[in-house]
């Protein structure tokens, strides 16, 4: 029995843990509706992360996944960060904003945030996920001795090996395909850039633990495409980013449901590390010297925000963190229980027709 029975769910369906916008509120609505819902707590400390869960409890007494960032502690380089700085100056003066003296990382990485296990350990969500890489050894007990599913996002064999290894009870194969952050443990290693099609098929051959298919799945037919390929589960992100109860903006809102969808980019330059999405004045950047190397992921952040706010004021809309994934064209906007129910009834249908 795989954790999906283990959990009850009705549907074999995760909403993506995306951080920023996947709300309490969204969460509550897709766990009611009979998938598992999530939030992404990753940008926020460990008291944030606790009022988020507790309002998802309000809300629903459904399992939910929280999720937490456990990227390689950020190395400050100042040569490289002023360097990245100097090269954004101009566009800073375009929106009449001085540009930062200094970049701090405005996210702490769960395996230097003494404060989160307690959390977790205490609030005891039925489901946590890990992106960017695994916690150590006695932090992957403490949490499995709560009995708490553990998920953990992987791009590859050896990163589903090296799950395993550590106790996950099932991993999410994350394929180019799919909008945000690449979950790559180690995001200076050369990345193979499997499809979901190739990475899912993989890892449910290599059969080490359960597999959640995650990578440009936007409805029923793509989510019984992944069941065929041996997924216990699809993922799927960008298809509730329109959903009335996410965190996305107006302006991100409008941009998924128009031409920019057609043309998602993986860009290292927002973040310090590699993630997909809407193309926007990020995936269009140019300048008089050539773009040099961003600092380490997440403090190249603080400059995109920075920017953002300051473009922001003048009406410029372009420079947000917009993450889509490329099946981003078939996003639907309406409420989250009534996308939930959509699929589930494309689901049904897909699987009629198959016989």
């Amino acid at each position: 029995m795989s954790f999906i029975d283990q959990l009850g769910l009705d549907l074999p369906l995760l909403q993506a843990p995306m951080a920023g916008v996947s709300t309490p509120a969204l969460a509550a609505a897709v766990c009611n509706a009979g998938a598992l819902g999530a939030i992404g707590v990753g940008a926020t400390n460990a008291a944030g992360a606790h009022d988020m869960i507790a309002q998802v409890q309000a809300r629903t007494e459904r399992p939910f996944n929280v999720n937490v960032f456990v990227h390689t502690t950020p190395q400050p380089d100042p040569l490289q960060e002023a360097a990245w700085l100097a090269w954004l100056q101009p566009l800073f003066a375009q929106y009449g904003a001085p540009v930062p003296t200094t970049l701090e990382a405005p996210y702490t990485s769960f395996n230097d945030d003494p404060d989160m296990l307690p959390m977790l350990l205490a609030t005891r969500p039925r489901v946590i996920s890990f992106h960017f890489g695994l916690p150590a050894p006695e932090d992957v007990q403490a949490l499995r001795n709560t009995g708490a599913v553990l998920l953990a996002t992987v791009t590859s064999l050896t990163e589903a090996q090296m799950a395993q290894k550590a106790g996950m009870d099932g991993v999410v194969a994350q394929g180019l395909e799919a909008g945000g952050h690449r979950g790559l443990f180690d995001a200076a290693a050369p990345d193979d850039g499997l499809g979901v099609v190739a990475l899912t098929r993989l890892l449910a051959r290599w059969g080490g633990c359960p597999v959640v298919a995650a990578g440009g799945v936007m409805d029923g037919a793509g989510v019984a495409a992944m069941l065929d390929l041996g997924a216990v589960a699809a993922q799927l992100g960008t298809a509730f980013v329109a959903c009335s109860e996410s965190g996305a903006d107006a302006a991100y809102r409008q941009a998924l449901m128009g031409p920019a969808a057609h043309h998602t980019r993986l860009l290292s330059c927002i973040s310090g590390r590699p993630a997909r999405g809407l193309a926007n004045r990020w995936s269009t950047l140019v300048g008089p010297q050539p773009m040099p190397e961003p600092p380490a992921y997440p403090i190249a952040y603080a400059a995109a925000k920075a920017l953002n706010t300051a473009a922001r004021a003048c009406g410029e809309t372009g420079f947000g963190a917009q993450w889509a994934g490329q099946g981003a064209p078939l996003a639907r906007a309406m409420p989250a229980a009534e996308l939930v129910r959509t699929i589930q009834s494309e689901l049904a249908l897909a699987r009629m027709t198959r016989g």
